[in-house]
């Protein structure tokens, strides 16, 4: 940084952010996202209220952020509006209990609407970087997410120049803003490892607001270790890819892989690298996540496309320590591209997504909690499922110890259509579900996916459901929710109390 740059605090920073105002910030997960004026705007945020005066923003990010940005600002209750995707527990709760409003999207699709002024206008960007020049250059962090737009929207930017990250990332982000429609071309990418872009962010020097000095560390935390049911979704979901190269449907050569975060998602990228038959593959995904990071190490991953690295601070820090082995083996972009159905369609990508319910007719709830309390969002999975050459979503069979079954009647909430799944797996086995019917598709999900304990009852409401097109009874299709809301177990429903 120059000296041509105005330096200033982070509560003066926070000062130029006004009530009402729209605030965007970098990253995607916790990597990449600021954090010291975030909690300085917290803490402004009470002060105000303390004092009797409305204080309030709202928040556009990639996806979701850290404990100091959604955390800090939904416990000072300083968010009005919130998009596209949250994961912390102190917002879900403000918008469950309807406090911060919320517009769940896709994730490939925000920057575009912002741009289009769907969202309003952007107010203050506020931006992590390891690197800013006087010629209005920006050398990003651990992720891209929807920076690039945010920066050239935005009335004004304040950079908080983040010395936890090293000046020599400068070379692993490509940065590209496609045209808008109806002037938009085709996006030239062609393999996870090709690059359309440049390494910065390039703004009018006189937008930066000040730059806020930090050296805090990434506030993404560690997943668990594989257990036995994560163990068996990532095996079935092994196996079955194995299965699909020796029938000849994938190349021997493999296809890039896009996963899904998680513990589940790290179990099934575990057990692909360690199949004997399928050999090493690249990456296309959103968020590189630890499991990837292991399997790159080891050569089972030869090269990692993504918009975030969403890895704990300690496998980072061992990231930069290895930074001539990696450097040539990670790549950041904007969600834009990471997500966008073109890319995903082109290159043929093999998706794996989690779910919170799978039905009988192969729709996927990700997102609400017996259809009406929201858990994370959607995300990107649904760019994946629809454009992917191979979609598979996976879950546990059961949760709550047995009292929910992830496989039901009907979603209680809908966000990736029958139309766009492919495979469902859980720790019981692999439905296939192309190319069957709707009845099929249902006998071969409670064949396949249902834990024995919910077998009978499945196959009972789908007896009850006649022989037509599809085997569903609107009078019991949610019987299974309902019996978990009145009894705290899914196992104690009736069906008779709905068909009679």
């Amino acid at each position: 940084m120059t000296k041509s740059l105005t330096k200033m605090t982070a509560e003066e920073a926070a000062e130029h952010i006004k009530n009402g105002e729209t605030i965007a910030v970098s990253g995607f997960t916790p990597a990449g996202t600021p954090k010291a004026v975030p909690r300085a705007l917290a803490a402004r945020a009470e002060a105000e209220h303390q004092a009797g005066r409305p204080f309030k923003v709202n928040l556009i990010s990639g996806a979701s952020t850290g404990r100091s940005v959604d955390g800090a600002l939904a416990r000072a209750k300083a968010l009005g509006f919130r998009t596209p995707y949250q994961s912390d527990p102190d917002l879900r709760k403000s918008i469950n209990a309807g406090e911060t409003r919320f517009f769940d999207m896709h994730l490939s699709r925000l920057p575009q609407d912002v741009r289009y002024g769907f969202l309003g206008p952007i107010h203050t960007a506020v931006i992590e970087a390891s690197e800013v020049t006087e010629y209005g250059e920006i050398v990003l962090t651990s992720a891209v997410g929807a920076a690039p737009t945010f920066c050239r929207l935005a009335e004004k930017i304040i950079v908080e120049l983040n010395h936890y990250h090293p000046p020599f990332l400068r070379g692993v982000h490509d940065i590209y803003e496609p045209a808008d429609p109806p002037n938009r071309s085709d996006i030239p990418l062609f393999s996870p490892s090709g690059r359309v872009g440049q390494p910065v962010i390039q703004v009018d020097p006189s937008k930066i607001l000040g730059v806020v000095e930090t050296q805090l560390e990434d506030e993404a935390g560690s997943f668990s270790e594989v257990g036995e049911t994560t163990a068996r979704i990532g095996q079935n979901v092994a196996e079955f890819l194995a299965a699909e190269i020796r029938r000849g449907l994938i190349p021997k050569s493999f296809l890039p892989v896009q996963s899904g975060v998680g513990d589940t998602a790290n179990a099934v990228l575990l057990a692909m690298a360690d199949h004997p038959e399928i050999p090493p593959f690249e990456m296309y995904t959103e968020v590189i996540q630890d499991a990837v990071i292991a399997l790159t190490r080891k050569g089972r991953v030869t090269f990692a496309s993504g918009s975030s690295l969403t890895v704990p601070p300690a496998t980072l820090r061992g990231i930069y320590d290895d930074w001539r082995y990696f450097r040539t083996r990670l790549l950041l972009r904007p969600q834009e591209i990471t997500n966008n159905p073109e890319i995903v369609r082109r290159l043929g990508t093999i998706s794996v997504n989690t779910a919170i319910e799978v039905d009988l007719s192969g729709n996927v709830n990700s997102t609400h909690i017996l259809g009406r309390n929201m858990m994370n969002g959607i995300g990107g999975s649904a760019d994946f499922a629809r454009a992917s050459f191979l979609s598979i979503f996976i879950c546990p069979s059961t949760t709550k110890n047995g009292s929910i079954s992830t496989i039901v009647p009907m979603v209680s909430h809908l966000d990736s259509s029958e139309h766009s799944v492919c495979v469902v797996v859980t720790d019981q086995g692999v439905a296939d579900l192309r190319g069957h019917s709707p009845s099929e598709r249902a006998r071969l999900i409670i064949e396949k996916c249902a834990h024995p304990d919910y077998r009978p009852l499945l196959l009972d409401y789908v007896s009850k459901g006649g022989n037509g097109h599809s085997l569903q009874s609107l009078a019991a299709a949610f019987g299974m929710h309902q019996a978990f809301s009145k009894t705290g177990d899914m196992r104690k429903v009736n069906w008779s109390d709905y068909l009679k």
